[in-house]
């Protein structure tokens, strides 16, 4: 299969294609697109290249089993988040060595400890945002993500999801309440 044929394929029509056939090539070239981002988030997190390439083609396999159960949106976040926590659950499980014993030496740049706590704090939210939009149901969770996420107007999403403008403005409403009250759950 000629991976430099499906260029101009969007991520949404390869995850469509892969959804109606269950054909894994076509998650094959989506994560293809993906390898030297998730490359990237490995070595940033394991600073180590074999632990690096390992990683990647666990965070593949993780990603196959996880679409093969579930109807992903918005693949570029959600496999940034897959890759994430799988370096964290590596460090974690590293004898001696959490994520958060992290030496001068490891923080990139001029970053202080302070803006360092940031990140992680920022990172640690959008962990729980991203494994709470997965609870609501699936309408709110639509609306959600094409308000949120894709930045689409009111009109677009009852265009794209077929709800009228009530529903849309209903579900994005409750959605994004419930939204912040499993969050609120999630850091008690």
């Amino acid at each position: 299969m000629n991976h430099n044929r499906h260029q101009h394929i969007t991520d949404t029509e390869l995850l469509e294609h892969f959804y109606s056939s269950h054909d894994n090539q076509w998650l094959g070239i989506l994560l293809e697109r993906y390898t030297l981002l998730l490359y990237g988030v490995c070595m940033k997190y394991l600073k180590n290249e074999d632990e690096a390439k390992d990683g990647v083609q666990q965070i593949f396999l993780k990603a196959i089993a996880e679409l093969h159960k579930y109807k992903v949106d918005y693949f570029k976040s959600w496999v940034y988040m897959v890759a994430k926590n799988y370096c964290l659950m590596q460090l974690r499980n590293k004898p001696g060595k959490t994520p958060l014993s992290l030496t001068n030496q490891d923080v990139a740049g001029d970053e202080t400890a302070d803006e360092l706590q940031q990140h992680l704090q920022k990172d640690q939210l959008l962990e729980l945002m991203a494994n709470s939009l997965s609870e609501l149901n699936k309408e709110q969770q639509q609306c959600i993500t094409l308000f949120y996420l894709e930045k689409r107007s009111y009109n677009e999403i009852a265009g794209t999801t077929g709800f009228n403008m009530m529903q849309v403005k209903s579900y994005i409403q409750n959605g994004k309440r419930n939204l912040k009250l499993l969050i609120e759950k999630k850091m008690k």
